[in-house]
């Protein structure tokens, strides 16, 4: 059973395997996420980006992580240079990770809120998206009884409001499964 860890914290000492870089098709590490990425991981990881970019948007790229303690960083194009992150693209991008991982066989990864900074997007609509796919690509290996790779799942999130944003998300998804359990059980009793 995969475990869905949402914490505050710095992605870039993340305990996992690899982490997700919220990137631009042009794979540019500027600021945000990207900037601390660039800055910890030394210059190693841009010049792999130079040699990978640009990507379509929506598609994800693999790359070492220079001087970070993880076997790669996830490039996630939710957004074209000076652009804004739509639904349509975080939804893509978070299945292009978690394809990605299972390709890779990485037993953990973390998430940042990916668009909420430069892209634009809003905070609590970025949790729900995320974890919806990220159970919906769950669900879909547990049905097909493929196993999956992926032990652990974070989202490790910048600040106390994000970090708060992401748990009430879970927990409302939570309470509304149980909710949907009980009138089941009502209506076949």
């Amino acid at each position: 059973m995969t475990r869905i860890l949402i914490e505050e914290g710095d992605l870039t000492e993340a305990p996992v395997d690899a982490i997700v870089n919220a990137a631009n098709t042009e794979l540019l590490l500027g600021s945000g996420v990207a900037g601390a990425i660039r800055e910890r991981g030394g210059p190693d990881i841009q010049r792999e980006c130079n040699d990978l970019g640009p990507i379509p948007l929506g598609e994800v790229a693999v790359t070492g992580a220079g001087k970070l303690p993880f076997r790669s960083v996830l490039h996630a194009a939710a957004m074209n240079p000076g652009g804004e992150v739509s639904e349509q693209s975080l939804r893509a991008v978070v299945t292009g990770v978690l394809e990605a991982a299972e390709r890779l066989q990485l037993t953990s990864i973390a998430f940042p809120a990916i668009g909420t900074g430069v892209g634009g997007f809003p905070l609590r609509r970025c949790a729900e998206v995320m974890l919806e796919e990220v159970e919906r690509h769950l669900s879909a290996r547990s049905a097909s009884g493929t196993s999956t790779s992926l032990a652990e799942i974070h989202f490790v999130l910048f600040g106390e409001p994000a970090y708060r944003v992401f748990e009430q998300v879970r927990d409302a998804e939570r309470i509304r499964a149980q909710l949907a359990r009980m009138q089941k059980k009502q209506q076949g009793a």
